[in-house]
């Protein structure tokens, strides 16, 4: 069998749809399988080996994050696609494709920002040839969910941009809805000083009419430019103006000014 056949955890790749606790056997989450470090590189070789869910038996390999540890700004999508499963690569499809014009125009350098996804292996189902995308369960982002906090522990970003419906929901709670809440700036989440969703690149492409997905790729731009706005002003390791002083808590650090009028607490108790 070539390695391209095989799973992450050497056996045959298995569709989503027809895995079961006997040709694929989890564990009780992934935190079972993190490694106690501090590094990266260490976490990036281990993830592969996460047993936590059970769709590490469709992927070819984990795909951990990339990025600068000491990144002011943390990107978080849904899940590794079929070119990203490949690749061992986050965003290297047409989504990151997508992504990468998306942080352009807005004028984020994509080498200045950690990019990550809440699932670090791709799940799938078989059309002919294809393997096209299966939306991951609740149980299995939750499953997975504790290799991001990792991720958020090591690189302590100041702000956190959700791409989708299942990243925020991962970090937001269940009732955080993109199409009402997209673009605000969230200052009352235990993750990081300031929390804000998005699309994610991939629902743009799957717009079927032109006008649309221009429409919707525009204020996808303008979310990301509320993004670059915080990035020249936040204070790596303080999340709060450059020339602010201390605050009591987290929610305070970051002024609703820098974001315009988007910057609100969420509800309390709905917290994932």
């Amino acid at each position: 069998m070539k390695r391209s056949d095989r799973n992450s955890a050497g056996g045959p790749r298995i569709p989503a749809g027809a895995t079961n606790e006997a040709n694929c056997p989890t564990g009780a989450s992934a935190a079972e399988f993190i490694p106690h470090t501090a590094s990266l590189a260490v976490l990036r070789e281990a993830v592969s080996n996460c047993r936590g869910c059970p769709i590490y038996c469709n992927a070819t390999q984990g795909v951990f994050g990339e990025g600068p540890k000491d990144a002011t700004v943390m990107f978080v999508g849904e899940q590794p696609g079929d070119q990203e499963d490949r690749a061992g690569k986050p965003f290297v499809g047409p989504a990151g494709k997508m992504l990468n014009d998306g942080m352009e125009q807005a004028g984020i350098p994509r080498d200045e920002v950690y990019v990550t996804n809440a699932v670090k292996h791709f799940k799938w189902e078989p059309r002919g040839a294809r393997r096209l995308h299966s939306k991951p369960s609740a149980r299995e982002v939750g499953a997975c969910r504790p290799w991001l906090e990792t991720e958020i522990r090591l690189v302590k970003p100041v702000l956190i941009v959700c791409l989708g419906a299942t990243a925020a929901q991962s970090l937001l709670g269940a009732a955080f809805r993109i199409t009402k809440q997209r673009g605000q700036m969230i200052t009352d989440t235990p993750w990081a000083p300031a929390v804000t969703a998005t699309y994610h690149p991939s629902a743009l492409l799957r717009i079927p009419d032109e006008a649309g997905r221009e429409k919707a790729f525009g204020e996808f731009v303008d979310d990301l430019k509320k993004v670059a706005k915080a990035m020249k002003t936040l204070v790596k390791g303080h999340g709060k103006p450059a020339q602010s002083k201390g605050h009591a808590d987290v929610t305070s650090e970051v002024h609703p000014s820098l974001f315009g009028d988007d910057a609100r607490p969420t509800p309390r108790g709905r917290h994932a």
